[in-house]
This record gives C-alpha cells, sequence and structure tokens, in this order.
C-alpha cells in the first residue's frame, strides 16, 4: 500500500509518499481501507521531530480516518465487513489502509460523509475526554475559550451549548469574533479592542468562568488565571508557558492546569473515551448541533502541501480541520 513516510524531521518537504507493507490485523483490530484522515496540529509536531510517535504505533503520521472496514481481526463481534465508519488512531491513518483496536472505532452517523467524518474522532474525544468527563462541564456553568481559531474551539462551542453551558470566546481576529456567533457563542470578545478580562468578570457577576479551554498559552497564561473561579479547571492547548513563574496563582486559586490530549492514554482508556463519545457527542451530531467542517481536502500525493498549508495559511483558513482525500 502506499503511505506518506516522515523521512527526517524537518519542513513539510520531507514528507514522501512510499509503499510499505500493508498493516496486518491483530487479535481485537479493525482493518479500515482508509477514504480520509484529518491532519491535525499534533502531526507538523511530529514531522518536525518535536513531538514523538505514541510507543507501538506504526512510523506513520494520522491521528484519526473515516473509511471502510476490510477486515476484522479475532474477537471482534460489534464491526463487520463493508461497514462505514470513523476512529480515534494510535497514529498510522495518513495511508490506504489502517489498524486499529475495534474500541477505537465509531459508526459515521447517517447524514455525514465519508470525508467529513474524518475530521470527527480526534477533536470530539479530546473535547469530550477534557472539557466534559474531567471537568464535568454542565448546563448552567460557564465555558471561556480563549483563542478560537480552530476545530478544537469550534466543536467546544457547539458541544458546550449542546448541553447548556453558556461560551464566552475570546480572540484577535475580528471575523472569528463574529463567526463564532454563529457557532453558538453567548459572548464574543475582541481582546486587541477590551479588556477581556474585565469583559469575562462583568459577563459572571464577578464570579470568573467555570473552564478554560485556551490555545493562546504563555502571553495569556496569567490573564487567563484572572478569569477563572476559584476551583476552576484550566486546560492548556499549548503548553509553551512559564510554568516556574505562575505557580503560586494556581495553587492560590486550588486550580487544575492540564494539557488536553489522547497521545499518551492506553488503547483501554481511548477506548473508553470512544464509548463516552459516541452515547453522549453522536446523539448531538445525529441532531445536527454538532457538524464537522473540513476546510480544505488534499491527496495522498500532496500531503507535504497539506502541511504547509496548516502552517502558513492565516488562522481563518486553518481553524478547521484539513481532510486529506486518499486515493
Amino acid at each position: 500500500m502506499k503511505a506518506v513516510v516522515v523521512t527526517v524531521p524537518g519542513a513539510p518537504e520531507v514528507v514522501k509518499v512510499e509503499e510499505v507493507e500493508d498493516p496486518k490485523v491483530a487479535e481485537g483490530e479493525v482493518l479500515i481501507k482508509v477514504a480520509a484522515s484529518g491532519l491535525n496540529g499534533v502531526d507538523v509536531l511530529q514531522r518536525q521531530g518535536k513531538y514523538e510517535l505514541q510507543r507501538g504505533s506504526r512510523q506513520f503520521l494520522g491521528l484519526e480516518c473515516s473509511g471502510i472496514v476490510e477486515a476484522v481481526g479475532q474477537g471482534v463481534s460489534r464491526w463487520k465487513i463493508g461497514d462505514k465508519v470513523c476512529a480515534l488512531l494510535n497514529g498510522g491513518g495518513y495511508a490506504e489502509k489502517v489498524a486499529v483496536p475495534a474500541g477505537q472505532v465509531l459508526p459515521i452517523p447517517d447524514h455525514v460523509s465519508l470525508i467529513q467524518a474524518a475530521c470527527f474522532p480526534e477533536v470530539a474525544c479530546t473535547v469530550w475526554s477534557a472539557v466534559f468527563m474531567t471537568s464535568k462541564l454542565t448546563a448552567g456553568q460557564t465555558l471561556l475559550i480563549n483563542g478560537g481559531s480552530n476545530g478544537v474551539a469550534i466543536f467546544a462551542i457547539q458541544m458546550a451549548k449542546h448541553q447548556g453551558a453558556r461560551v464566552i470566546f475570546t480572540e484577535g481576529n475580528a471575523i472569528w469574533v463574529t463567526l463564532c456567533k454563529v457557532f453558538g457563542s453567548d459572548v464574543s470578545i475582541n481582546f486587541t479592542t477590551e479588556d477581556y478580562v474585565a469583559r469575562v468578570m462583568m459577563e459572571t457577576g464577578g464570579k470568573g468562568v467555570d473552564v478554560i479551554l485556551d490555545s493562546r498559552g504563555a502571553n495569556f497564561f496569567e490573564r487567563n488565571l484572572e478569569c477563572l473561579k476559584t476551583g476552576g479547571w484550566f486546560f492548556l492547548l499549548d503548553l509553551d508557558c512559564g510554568w516556574i513563574q505562575n505557580l503560586r496563582p494556581i495553587v492560590g486559586k486550588s486550580l487544575k492546569v492540564l494539557e488536553p490530549g489522547l497521545r499518551s492514554e492506553t488503547p483501554e482508556t481511548k477506548a473508553m473515551i470512544v464509548n463516552e463519545v459516541e452515547k453522549n457527542v453522536w446523539p448531538a451530531i445525529a441532531a445536527r448541533n454538532v457538524m464537522p467542517s473540513p476546510s480544505k481536502s488534499f491527496l495522498l500525493s500532496e500531503a507535504a502541501e497539506a502541511h504547509w498549508f496548516m502552517e502558513n495559511m492565516e488562522p481563518i483558513d486553518k481553524t478547521l480541520f484539513i481532510v486529506k482525500k486518499l486515493k
């Protein structure tokens, strides 16, 4: 089969399409003939050599895919050959075929296409496991999304609203401030023209928010802490933060500051998260309250161009997951 291989860490041109051996299906696994694979920010970091591939994964990029079940391993009863599925992967999605533990496979809702479905597993599992399973954001509580020009933020807005939570959204791009109102944010703030901390505190009656999902990192770290109520949850999508000098306000507010991520989780934990996502997120998709929105598609042979696009386009163009069509 053909697969995208990272020859050496580096710029987008280091990714090459090569002929490799087909994956073998182990007990408890499903073999998927890939229709599309999502391109995520961590793929770029892995290509650059800044983020190791998960132990036990094939040495190809790709954390999520959609496709058709081609074979099932011993002990697999739920899935059968011909099923349309999407999956949270341990790696290997940038290929024509991928083997994945059966517990990390999800059905595709009727109104969602194969291409759209490739956008869902990574973002749905990341958002649900962090914002809802860990912090237990519930109806009536408030989620602050700081820096929202990415697919995780857009999904989090839609899912939080579906659960009955209030959403405050901040971004420095005026177009995105307007656009996220369409996705459902209750309050949208342009932090280049307004003091977002003052506005957040006003909107919460001085109490602060229950949960923060942040993409901005070090420059906004201390200001975000001012927005968070005592005992709140702070999820950092960018860990490039000055941890040492900021430990005191964390301890003082009894806060929990975490990186929402799935890379280090065991297959058993991933299967549990996938199961919870199917029970709690898939009904929102079926009701069309949450919809995938790939921004651009690339052929398998265009992997280098896809990575260049991910790194260099303006946020408005790289916000939603880029889907790479596989032919």
